[in-house]
């Protein structure tokens, strides 16, 4: 009989998970599949799962390399990577397993299962949306349609053409399938459109290869059976790539709406913070552009938060608080709460900001801004609390440990009395070599900057070259402060927005590829 002083047994919590990526676009992974992904411990992931869904990844977690390309290295054959699952569940790991697609169709991953039932390892398997589906879609192709076909099959286009026999029935398939789909196809095309039209499929049924389907940089080519190889060849295209066969083809004249998006095929460098370029990169990626992130300042605490917290033990004194940006808010309110205090202890002064962005932000604290100035600008905010009178008003202003003097300034001359402490600072990132690298490729179309100090850390990362680099690239500010920053630096300005916010720059920036 167990008494209370005898340790309990534990079962391991060693788990595997299998989970389907989607075709590309990070936003296709299934709410589920997101969830175990912030859970994991370690993480196997491929080639075709897109690199962007590592960041929702335990920073502390093991991430592991698996990627296969055709006719290249693998980073670790199948038999390795069914045995790091195993060691690592038997470990007590949570074990995530990203995989392109859908795991289970084409993805091996029916192999993989098997080794870790074998081992008696727990698992579950997560589908996620196949590239068949996610090509045919993207590329504006139903593979399914009353009017076309009542049947689609996927099909390997990887199977080794001189194999004595084949797995796939050619003569059934050929004529007995309405839309076929075939995976890894690229280098077997010429054998596959052969056998289809050896087999009975007419030569002129229409055929379309889409190539990193559901991504900004998806390349879609459309011909025949009798065609499409040539066309292939000619257009340059590699793998990833999938090949849809049939009727329903046609509807792609109709239903093209992906790579119809007005940004589509254009590369554009954002080199807002990392914390902050979110909100820009989405906007953009909606209208189909490929955005490169490429921040050129970081983020910071200040060096010390004594200042602040000597103003903070005092803010009932003062009759005005401001707010000159959105980082400014936060890292304010990070410090307030940490200090054990709330929203309540503002209650004595007025707040003032710069735009509505920024009291948009204000308003997840609960305040609502008593002051937004007709032009978002340092000027327009302190003509703005100038008109409502700041003489003999103590002002507070938390800011960047290096700003623009401007709005202090004006303050001053207007007789108040200004506390200014520094509640974050810029630092520069390290690395910007892959960004030196786009630009040197000529595959950056224009480049956005929001703010002054993007401008000057941006040119002087890019050193001596910075010319040759920025060669035929168009430049996107969000205000004139900035676009002043930028004509001073030599650099001609293509776009900027009447209302300095970052929606308006992303309509300006349509507007701009609509003429």
């Amino acid at each position: 009989m167990k008494t209370d002083n005898e340790p309990k047994k534990t079962r391991s919590r060693g788990k595997v998970y299998l989970i389907g990526a989607g075709p590309g676009d990070p936003t296709l992974i299934t709410v589920k599949g997101l969830e175990l992904l912030k859970r994991a411990e370690v993480l196997v992931y491929d080639y075709l799962a897109t690199p962007k869904l590592l960041k929702f990844v335990p920073k502390d977690a093991e991430l592991i390399y698996a990627g296969k390309k055709g006719g290249e290295c693998h980073a670790h054959t199948q038999e390795e990577i069914n045995q790091m699952l195993v060691d690592h569940a038997t470990a007590g790991k949570i074990v995530v397993r990203l995989k392109g697609g859908d795991p289970f169709i084409f993805g091996r991953g029916g192999e993989e299962i098997e080794e870790l039932a074998k081992h008696g390892v727990a698992f579950e398997v997560v589908p996620g949306v196949t590239s068949a589906t996610a090509a045919a879609t993207y590329a504006g192709v139903p593979i399914t349609h009353r009017d076309y076909t009542a049947s689609v099959a996927f099909v390997t286009g990887h199977e080794d053409p001189t194999k004595e026999t084949s797995n796939i029935a050619w003569d059934k398939i050929a004529t007995g399938i309405g839309t076929l789909v075939f995976y890894m196809g690229i280098k077997n095309l010429p054998f596959i459109t052969e056998n289809l039209i050896k087999y009975g499929r007419d030569p002129e049924t229409p055929v379309v290869v889409v190539r990193w389907a559901s991504t900004p940089i998806q390349r879609s080519v459309v011909g025949t059976l009798a065609t499409i190889a040539e066309v292939v060849k000619a257009e340059k295209i590699k793998p990833p790539a999938l090949i849809v066969v049939g009727e329903v083809v046609k509807l792609r004249d109709t239903i093209n709406w992906f790579e119809k998006r007005p940004l589509f095929g254009k590369r554009i460098l954002v080199t807002r913070t990392r914390e902050q370029a979110s909100e820009l990169v989405r906007l953009l990626e909606d209208q189909g552009a490929d955005c490169v992130e490429g921040a050129t300042i970081a983020l910071a605490p200040p060096d010390s938060w004594e200042p602040l917290d000597a103003e903070l033990n005092r803010i009932g004194e003062y009759q005005w608080l401001v707010f000159s940006s959105i980082n400014a808010i936060r890292f304010f309110f990070s410090r307030l709460f940490e200090q054990g205090l709330d929203c309540r202890a503002l209650a004595g002064p007025k707040i003032a900001v710069v735009g509505t962005a920024t009291a948009e932000i204000l308003k997840e604290y609960g305040l609502v801004a008593d002051l937004i100035p007709e032009e978002f600008t340092g000027e327009g905010l302190a003509a703005g609390m100038v008109a409502q009178g700041v003489r003999g008003c103590k002002v507070l202003l938390p800011r960047a440990k290096k700003a623009r003097e401007i709005l202090p300034e004006i303050l001053q001359e207007n007789g108040a009395e200004v506390a200014i402490v520094p509640v974050y600072q810029n630092v520069r990132p390290k690395d910007y070599d892959l960004v030196r690298q786009e630009l040197a490729e000529g595959g950056i179309d224009m480049v956005t900057f929001t703010s002054s100090s993007t401008v000057t850390n941006f040119l002087e990362m890019l050193g001596p070259e910075r010319d040759a680099l920025l060669s035929g690239v168009k430049i996107a500010t969000i205000g004139p402060i900035t676009a002043r920053t930028a004509e001073k630096a030599g650099l001609s300005i293509d776009v900027q927005p009447k209302t300095y916010t970052i929606p308006e720059l992303v309509e300006s920036i349509l507007d701009f590829y609509a003429r």
